[in-house]
């Protein structure tokens, strides 16, 4: 793994665990542990559970004890990291967003698709795919009991920099993250709207803003914390603070999306609702065990949203844990993410989603950024490889 701060420290619970509630095919071993920081990240490896330590990303991809490689750093280092490792024969797990950017993306697309002849399999780490009461939602739409879809609304709402005095870090840095809002959690509900109905979005309009321009240095972080410096110097915030648009689905369905982490109250709201021709769906993580389903089949006398807590063992995933309707949490979806590409592996299978759903993230916060930059212009995004944004064609 390279990384061990806030994504490093979940991915590495997620590793220690998946083969202690999971029946799975290979055992995951974690040898080795990256970070520039030689006492820091010793300090990192004794806590989480790793063997090895490097001070250099480049000398950890070389190690032959290494068969896959995690990438939990900012942004700007993915490609670099994840290409080399690809070459190197590695797997790859890499966080989201993909890039920084669409280029850098598609190079990681390219990179994935010829490792994979060789052998190498390559996943991007949208993780909230893989919480049950999604997968539920996921399986209500593929079997059509929500009909055609004609609405989505999707949200991330967060607040832990609403007050100004909030230090700056790396997350509002474009050149280490990329964007704000809009990449850090408006990816994930972009990933979210497309995996759960099936579509991409074809073309959006948008605003992006940022509401505090000038922010105290950081003296020390710890996971989106952190305290200002004591001589009060700031820095510039060089990336957007809240990002809202609207966007066409490929099936010809509206939606809409906002990313803001100014929302007061707001601590990890991921809320997205599906109207269909034939029912909605409604889910927050926040109440995450949920799933809120109507059927509009239902006579109008006793029609209502069923609310159905997701913790049977008929659901995906929830066999593996604890008796029925004992409650799951943030960090086991990041251990349903380490075992799926486990069995990916074992299988030769390529996992999803994939470094190419990665790119269509992408592709979507870049057509935000320009629309936004162009007075909300609506902004066509390129469709995937072979699919069709004519919602008439079959």
């Amino acid at each position: 793994m390279v990384g061990y701060a806030f994504m490093g420290v979940a991915h590495s619970h997620a590793w220690r665990t998946a083969p202690r509630f999971f029946d799975l095919p290979l055992a995951p071993d974690m040898a080795v542990v990256a970070g520039r920081d030689e006492q820091a990240v010793r300090a990192a490896a004794d806590r989480l559970g790793w063997r090895d330590t490097e001070t250099s990303w480049k000398a950890l991809v070389a190690r032959e004890d290494v068969d896959l490689v995690d990438v939990c750093t900012p942004g700007d280092t993915h490609a670099d990291i994840a290409v080399a490792a690809l070459e190197a024969g590695k797997h790859v797990l890499c966080e989201k967003p993909l890039a920084n950017s669409v280029e850098e993306a598609e190079t990681m697309v390219r990179a994935a698709e010829a490792a994979r002849s060789a052998g190498a399999l390559a996943m991007v780490g949208f993780t909230y795919r893989r919480v049950p009461a999604v997968q539920l939602a996921k399986r209500l739409v593929d079997e059509g009991r929500i009909g055609t879809v004609r609405h989505v609304r999707a949200q991330y709402l967060q607040d832990w920099i609403a007050d100004p005095q909030a230090p700056l870090s790396w997350r509002l840095d474009r050149t280490k993250a990329g964007s704000g809002a809009l990449g850090d959690i408006g990816a994930h509900v972009v990933d979210l709207a497309q995996f759960v109905t099936g579509e991409h979005l074809t073309g959006v309009s948008a605003v992006l803003e940022t509401f505090v321009r000038e922010r105290p240095l950081a003296a020390s972080s710890s996971g989106l914390s952190g305290t200002g410096a004591a001589d009060g110097a700031t820095g510039p915030v060089t990336v957007d603070d809240a990002a809202v648009f609207l966007a066409r689905l490929s099936g010809g369905g509206l939606a809409t999306f906002e990313a803001t982490r100014f929302a007061y109250g707001r601590k990890n709201a991921i809320r997205l609702e599906i109207n269909g021709s034939a029912g909605s769906l409604a889910f927050d993580f926040e109440d995450m065990n949920v799933l809120h389903y109507f059927d509009a089949s239902q006579p109008a006398w006793e029609a209502g949203f069923r609310r159905v807590v997701v913790t049977e063992p008929e659901h995906a995933y929830v066999g593996a844990w604890w008796p029925a309707g004992h409650g799951l949490g943030y960090e086991h979806a990041f251990t349903h993410q380490a075992v799926d590409l486990v069995r990916d592996v074992a299988d030769h299978r390529q996992p999803r989603p994939s470094f190419a759903d990665g790119l269509q993230v992408q592709r979507v916060l870049d057509a935000v950024e320009r629309s936004a930059a162009d007075r909300s212009t609506w902004t066509e995004v390129p469709a995937p490889a072979g699919a069709s944004d004519d919602p008439t064609e079959e």
